[in-house]
């Protein structure tokens, strides 16, 4: 079958072959597959080191894998082959947040302005990009004036949201009034997102997870009932995983959150944004909560087959 493969491999020209391995690159990161989509991808990139699309593509699959350093080495250098592309920028600022975020405090106050810088850029190349204004919002919103935060220039990028994606920017602008402790407010615009989403699964479990912020416990678990119901929507399978890590957070109802997250893994709907692997990883932990040592060992089996060096996974039971 290696043979085969390989033979029809080298009787495509070179550029149809390497499309062909970025497409299934792409669908396997979205499966969770990291290792093949690492391996598609590093054959790609030692045919042609300057391809940027494959060099954005494992930087994202390093970024599901929580390798930082590596993932902002392949994203700068996408950048750096195609610095027109918006959402080369948005990947990059993400892997140089992951990072900033890990950081001693010189390292990270320098990698938190070229995370801003990063986001920054990836708005003006396209200024509907409605992931990269959230990303900006939320970095304005969280960082420290010092690295260019600030609470008036998060409500500013929260009104453009608001002309691209109303749902998102309604939850925006609760978590701007969130962190300025006006709860009502938050409260109101969080289920002011539900109301207008196209998907409201991924809202009901932004506000379960406002309400676990503030130990609401018996709303917090109505919204992800809620939102799991919503879940059955196509598109929406991920808001499973979002709800069972909520539930998993507080130590409260495992049983749900292995439901949840075996209906997510169970999906064809699977996405980059909660990986295969990192669901099986939680549910591994949730099965060894409730006693069952054989469902965990399986699940953490499975997860280690999708990615052999997910660190999480090896550890899981340490």
């Amino acid at each position: 079958m290696i043979l085969c493969a390989l033979g029809a491999a080298l009787a495509l020209p070179l550029g149809a072959w390497a499309s062909a391995s970025l497409a299934t690159a792409t669908a396997d990161l979205q499966a969770g597959k990291a290792d093949e989509a690492v391996a598609l991808l590093s054959d790609v990139l030692r045919a042609d080191p300057s391809n940027a699309e494959a060099n954005n593509l494992l930087c994202r699959v390093e970024i599901t894998l929580e390798q930082f350093d590596q993932a902002a080495g392949h994203c700068e250098k996408a950048v750096s082959l195609n610095s027109g592309n918006a959402s080369y920028h948005l990947w990059l600022g993400r892997a140089l947040g992951e990072r900033a975020s890990r950081a001693s405090f010189l390292s990270a106050y320098s990698l938190a302005k070229r995370t801003r810088a990063e986001f920054e850029t990836a708005v003006s190349l396209d200024p509907r990009n409605a992931d990269a204004l959230s990303d900006l919002c939320e970095f304005y919103r969280e960082a420290p004036g010092a690295v260019g935060g600030g609470m008036d220039k998060a409500e500013a990028t929260a009104a453009k949201l608001d002309a691209v994606d109303a749902a998102r920017g309604h939850e925006a602008h609760g978590e701007i009034a969130e962190k300025n402790k006006d709860l009502t407010v938050a409260e109101r615009e969080f289920r002011a997102a539900i109301s207008g989403a196209a998907h409201p699964a991924f809202q009901w479990m932004a506000l379960a997870s406002f309400y676990r912020r503030h130990e609401r416990w018996a709303e917090m678990e109505a919204a992800v009932t809620s939102g799991a119901a919503a879940a059955r929507d196509r598109h929406a399978a991920v808001a499973l995983y979002n709800g069972a890590s909520i539930l998993a957070r507080t130590d409260r109802q495992p049983e749900q959150a292995i439901k949840m997250l075996t209906a997510y893994g169970a999906s064809q709907d699977k996405t980059e944004e909660a990986p295969a692997f990192e669901a099986l990883t939680r549910l591994a932990k949730l099965y060894k909560k409730t006693g069952d040592m054989a469902g965990a060992e399986r699940a953490r089996a499975a997860a280690l087959a999708l990615a052999h060096d997910y660190k999480p996974a090896l550890e899981a039971f340490k």
